[in-house]
C-alpha cells in the first residue's frame, strides 16, 4: 500500500500524518475561551496562559493524530476499503516504529508545554493534563470503539478546553468559570462533535465490519444523519443564552454566518448519502468549525466594544 510519492519518514510524511488540517479543532475552544477572557476582562487578559493552552492543544491534536494512526493501522481499521483520507502507517509514509517514537515525543513535548500551566492555575493543572494525555490514548484504543467518541469530544474539545484558557487567562482576583463560560465551552463542544459525526457516518460500513461500536453504528445513518443537523442548530441556540449575561451581540455572527454553512453541509451530506464522496463534506465540517469559533469569539469582542 506504499504511495511512492511520499518517501518513507520524511518530512512531508510526517505533514501528512500530522493531518494539518484536524488542528483548527483543537484551535477553535482556546480562541473562545480567550476571547470571552479579553471580553470579561475588558481586554485585561494574561496572554502567557493563553498561549501556551493554545499550545498545549495543539500538541496534543498531533498526538492523537499520531496514537490514531498507529493503533487503527495495528487493528486493521485502515485497510484498501478505507474511505476516508490516507493514513501514514497503512500508506506505508511512515514505519510503525517511527511512529511509536513521534507518539512519545509529541507526548513528552505536550507535558512540557503545558507544566508552566501550574504557575497560573495550580497543581490541579497537572491532573488536568496528565487525563488529556490519558484519554487521548484511550480515545482510539478503547473508548471510541464503543460509542463514547462523541462524549469526549464535548469534554475534550468543549467543557475542558474553552473553560480552563478562559480561568487561566482571566486576571489574578477574577479567575473563576461563569454562566457564559460554560454556555460557550458546550456549544462548542457540540460544534466540534459535528466532524466526528460526519466522519462516523462515511465510515459506518466500515466500522460495523471491523467491530467498532461508533455512536452512529449504534443508533443507524438516519438518526446520525439527523444527528449531524441537530448538533449545529442547537450550538447556535445555546449562544442566545448568552444575550441576558451581557454578550449581546455573541449569538448573530455565528447565526448569521455558520448557520447557514452547517445546514447547507447537512443537504450535501444527505444528497451523497454515502461513499467517499463524503470527504467533501468532512471538508466543510472543518471549515464550518473554524467559522463558528471566529463567529463567536468576534460576538464577544463585539460585546466589549459595543455593550
Amino acid at each position: 500500500m506504499n504511495d511512492n510519492t511520499v518517501s518513507q519518514n520524511s518530512l512531508r510524511a510526517w505533514i501528512l500524518a500530522a493531518r494539518p488540517k484536524t488542528l483548527t479543532g483543537a484551535a477553535v475552544p482556546v480562541l473562545i475561551g480567550g476571547s470571552l477572557a479579553i471580553a470579561q476582562s475588558a481586554g485585561h487578559i494574561s496572554w502567557l496562559p493563553f498561549l501556551l493552552c493554545m499550545l498545549f492543544a495543539l500538541t496534543m491534536q498531533v498526538d492523537a493524530n499520531f496514537v490514531n494512526d498507529y493503533f487503527d493501522f495495528v487493528r486493521g481499521n485502515d485497510d484498501e476499503q478505507r474511505l476516508g483520507p490516507k493514513r501514514a502507517c497503512a500508506e506505508g509514509w511512515v514505519t510503525p516504529r517511527a511512529m511509536q517514537l513521534a507518539m512519545a515525543v509529541t507526548t513528552l513535548l505536550a507535558c512540557v508545554v503545558g507544566l508552566p500551566l501550574v504557575i497560573f492555575g495550580g497543581w490541579p493543572m497537572v491532573a488536568v493534563g496528565a487525563c488529556c494525555v490519558l484519554f487521548c490514548f484511550l480515545y482510539t484504543t478503547t473508548l471510541a470503539q464503543v460509542g463514547m467518541g462523541d462524549v469526549l469530544v464535548l469534554v475534550f474539545f468543549g467543557l475542558l478546553p474553552v473553560t480552563l484558557t478562559y480561568y487561566l487567562s482571566m486576571p489574578q482576583g477574577q479567575q473563576s468559570i461563569t454562566p457564559a463560560c460554560w454556555i460557550a465551552a458546550f456549544a462548542c463542544g457540540l460544534v466540534i462533535d459535528t466532524l466526528l459525526v460526519v466522519n462516523n457516518y462515511r465510515d459506518i460500513d466500515n466500522d460495523r465490519r471491523v467491530g467498532k461500536q461508533t455512536l452512529i453504528v449504534l443508533i443507524g445513518k438516519t438518526r446520525g444523519l439527523r444527528l449531524y443537523l441537530l448538533l449545529g442548530v442547537l450550538a447556535v441556540l445555546l449562544t442566545t443564552a448568552l444575550i441576558p449575561l451581557g454578550h449581546r451581540w455573541a449569538p448573530w455572527l455565528p447565526m448569521a454566518v455558520y448557520l447557514p454553512l452547517h445546514v447547507s453541509a447537512y443537504v450535501d451530506m444527505k444528497r451523497i448519502g454515502q461513499g467517499a464522496m463524503l470527504n467533501r463534506v468532512l471538508g466543510k465540517t472543518a471549515r464550518n468549525m473554524l467559522v463558528f469559533g471566529l463567529t463567536l469569539s468576534a460576538g464577544f469582542l463585539l460585546s466589549l466594544y459595543l455593550p
